[in-house]
């Protein structure tokens, strides 16, 4: 759609009214003036002419005065009611010497609420009506009782029709200031919304960013462990072997010796390596957390000849980074605990999106355990269930075990649903 195709803008009603009372009384006398003038013959004498050019002089210089005055809020201010009184009382004069000048009057039925406080507005609707009586009546003073009826028939009929449209507006006024307040209070509680969104993206950042660094500070332990415990380990029994090649005066036995320290360089050359790629999860570098799962559930199926089973529901989407990670490692430490410990014939991995959370369900068919019995801990001091449990609560979330000997074990993790930015 172009710029010129584009629907144009609503008309504003306020600002509709808003030129009729600041424009509406300068047209109104205007057309007062004219038709007094056109029937000055037949209404008025020629000593009533001279009276009336000077009341609509001063009419129009009223106007003026008002216009150039015009308070904020005319109802609140003392010259709006001069204005208004001195108005009416113009308009009464001059419909006394031409009933055509009751034209001017009208105005009265339209911003008595606008001018006036609420105490004296049907006083004023009430001048107005009597105004308009009269001239509707063939003019003052009535010169019949006919016309003395009529005038009186008239403005009980005028003064009706201005209650019943003050009580009208009256009514629009108080919607229009309900509105108006509730607006009001809906902006307010917009403006406490986004300050509240803006605060819980800060501090989300800012949970994020611990867990960044408290997970640095876990992986560097988890390093130091497995250094500790295999690659240490495979070195010092690589020199031990080595001395017995020394020391062993057989050639035979001294190939044995340096076969078995050859194979000790492979193991700890592949667990340097092993400790190396876990530093990171390189499983992220180029596939999604759903496909990384999959290939590392379909990996660890092969590796362990146990049947294994990934499953995603709910719509995929990115994560934050930090989210994803942690995804992904604790899914790798529950499958390192099934191959360990469970013995299992089938393990099921569940991935689920849900509107503000993410879930990871790791199922097994294994020998399970008694959850309330503490494991117990490995030299290195692994991640095990606890290290679970820590890289979910940096994250604001959870880790739930259920587990029965006999029965199988499930882990549930639930973290908040953080896309990638």
């Amino acid at each position: 759609m172009t710029t010129d195709q584009l629907p144009a803008p609503a008309p504003n009603p306020a600002e509709g009214w808003k030129m009729f009372f600041r424009w509406g009384p300068y047209g109104l006398l205007a057309l007062g003036t004219a038709m007094a003038a056109a029937t000055a013959g037949h209404m008025m004498t020629a000593a009533e002419t001279y009276p009336a050019g000077v009341l609509a002089a001063t009419a129009l210089a009223l106007e003026l005065w008002w216009t150039r005055t015009r308070p904020g809020r005319p109802e609140q201010d003392p010259a709006a009611r001069a204005y208004y009184t001195a108005r009416t009382v113009l308009a009464f004069l001059l419909s006394w010497l031409n009933p055509f000048f009751a034209i001017y009057a009208v105005i009265g039925y339209f911003d008595a609420q606008e001018l006036l406080p609420a105490r004296w507005v049907r006083p004023g609707l009430f001048a107005t009506a009597l105004t308009m009586a009269g001239s509707q009546s063939g003019g003052l003073p009535p010169g019949s009782a006919t016309q003395w009826v009529a005038l009186g028939a008239l403005y009980a009929l005028n003064a009706g029709l201005a209650l019943l449209f003050g009580h009208l507006g009256m009514r629009e006024a108080e919607a229009a200031e309900a509105r108006a307040a509730t607006i009001a209070a809906l902006e307010r509680a917009n403006a406490r919304l986004e300050q509240a969104l803006e605060e819980n993206a800060g501090l989300q950042a800012q949970l994020l960013q611990q867990a960044r660094e408290a997970g640095v500070g876990d992986e560097r332990r988890r390093l130091a462990a497995e250094i500790h415990d295999t690659i240490a380990q495979g070195l010092t029994g690589i020199i031990a072997q080595l001395r017995a090649v020394d020391a062993a005066e057989d050639p035979r036995t001294a190939r044995e010796h340096l076969e078995r320290a050859q194979d000790l360089a492979r193991r700890s050359l592949g667990e340097a390596r092993r400790s190396v790629q876990n530093l990171s999860p390189t499983a992220l570098a180029h596939d999604a957390l759903p496909e990384a799962l999959e290939k590392t559930v379909a990996e660890w199926g092969e590796q362990t000849g146990t049947r294994a089973e990934f499953t995603v529901t709910g719509t995929a989407e990115p994560l934050h980074d930090e989210i994803e990670a942690t995804l992904l490692r604790i899914a790798q430490e529950a499958l390192a605990n099934a191959a360990r410990h469970a013995g299992a014939d089938r393990v099921g991995v569940t991935l689920s999106y849900m509107d503000d959370e993410v879930t990871l369900d790791v199922r097994d068919d294994g020998r399970g355990f008694d959850p309330a019995v503490p494991p117990p801990r490995t030299a290195s001091g692994g991640f095990g269930l606890g290290g679970m449990r820590a890289r979910a609560e940096r994250l604001a979330g959870t880790v739930g075990i259920e587990s029965e000997p006999g029965q199988g074990t499930a882990v549930s993790v639930r973290v908040p649903l953080v896309r990638h930015d």
